[in-house]
């Protein structure tokens, strides 16, 4: 199709509307991740906390266990769901 025609649509596009948004779920997961040990668990009087490895309890699971969580899960992303896409305009070139 030419670029100048209004019915153009660049797959592209989809494919990269479609990632972003992946990207997006995922850091809103981290944050409401972090957030709900963080001042779910960290809310609390320090002489109920309990403590992993040393760490309070909150701190361990909102920054250490997310900090080995959270590449794990975006390496599943882009493993089950982006694709390589060429970013040339080669094909519309041609035309």
């Amino acid at each position: 199709m030419n670029k100048e025609n209004n019915n153009y649509r660049d797959d592209r596009f989809a494919i990269a509307n479609k990632e972003a948004l992946i990207g997006i779920g995922l850091v809103l997961f981290n944050f409401i991740w972090w957030i709900s040990f963080a001042y779910g668990l960290g809310g609390n009087d320090v002489s109920t906390y309990t403590y992993i490895l040393g760490l309070p309890a909150w701190f361990f699971y909102s920054c250490v266990l997310s900090v080995i969580m959270m590449p794990l899960l975006v390496w599943i992303a882009v493993k089950l769901f982006f694709v390589d896409v060429a970013l040339d305009d080669e094909e519309f070139e041609e035309e």
